[in-house]
This record gives C-alpha cells, structure tokens and sequence, in this order.
C-alpha cells in the first residue's frame, strides 16, 4: 500500500510519501514543491498542479491524504489563497485517478501525537519517531505531508 501525503501552501506544498501495510512502514519520501513570491498566483497555482501531477503519475499511490483547508477569522484572504492551492492538489489527484481523502489538521495531530491542538513542532518530532527518522524533517510541510500519509496508511488496516 502507499500512500501520499500533502500539505497545501502556496510558498511550499508539502509531500510524504510512505508505503506498508497497516501499522507497518516499509519506507517513506518527502519534499516539497516551492513556488516564487515573484510568480503570478496563475503561475504558482500552475507549477504546483504539474509538480504534484507528475509525482503522482509516477508514484501512483493506492490514496493521497490531503490536509482540509481552514481559515483564520483574522486572516480571511489565506484561507481563500489556501482553497486554491487545495483546489489544484484535488484537480492533480482526480486527473490521475487516486482516491483522495481530506482531514482537517486538528485531527492529524490527534491521531499522530494524541492532542489535537499539538505544536508543528510536536506533530514533527511524533512523524519523526514513529519513521525512526534520525534528523528534523523539513521543511515543516514535508513533516505534515508524512504525517497525513501515515494516518492513511493506518486507516487502511482498520
């Protein structure tokens, strides 16, 4: 079974990867597909869909996990930038025929560290340990995007 992860961002959008059975991990990937400040939004929007094409093409998981989008009631204008880079990720996924699941962050971090209002910093260091990870995974997206694909890996075994 594989599974992949993403973390939507328009600066950095998160990929992990992790392929097992159930509860076990037999191995794991992670990056992430940065875009330029610089770029138009069309453009970023553009490069993240055919980056994450791409590796969904040739990774062909079995389903990508993908973080649901939320917004800030003082931070409105992100929460819609964020529904357009999740907009692209769902279009990546549908265009290459996996199954996709979205899961609101709150619930990642209750699963992975038992505290939904857990830390990035926590939520990596619970990805870490379960991957048996030796170093900090960044960027914190990358963290997040395994973290997903973990908790789709292991709903596959219930």
């Amino acid at each position: 079974m594989k599974v992949i992860g993403v973390d939507p961002g328009l600066a950095d959008t998160g990929i992990g990867i992790v392929w097992g059975q159930g509860m076990h991990v037999d191995g794991y990937a992670f990056g992430s597909i940065t875009t330029s400040q610089s770029d138009p939004q069309a453009r970023r929007l553009e490069r993240i869909y055919s980056k994450l094409h791409a590796i969904l093409r040739r990774e062909m998981p079995d389903q990508m996990i993908v973080e649901d989008v939320f917004s800030l009631e003082k931070y409105p204008q992100s929460g819609i930038t964020l529904g357009k880079v999740t907009g692209v990720v769902l279009l990546a996924g549908c265009h290459v025929g996996v199954a996709v699941k979205e899961i609101p962050v709150r619930e990642a971090k209750q699963v992975l560290t038992g505290n939904g209002n857990a830390s990035k910093r926590q939520l990596e260091k619970a990805v870490r340990h379960t991957l048996k990870h030796d170093q900090r995974i960044r960027p914190d997206h990358a963290s997040d995007a395994l973290g997903l694909a973990l908790i789709g890996l292991y709903r596959q075994a219930g």
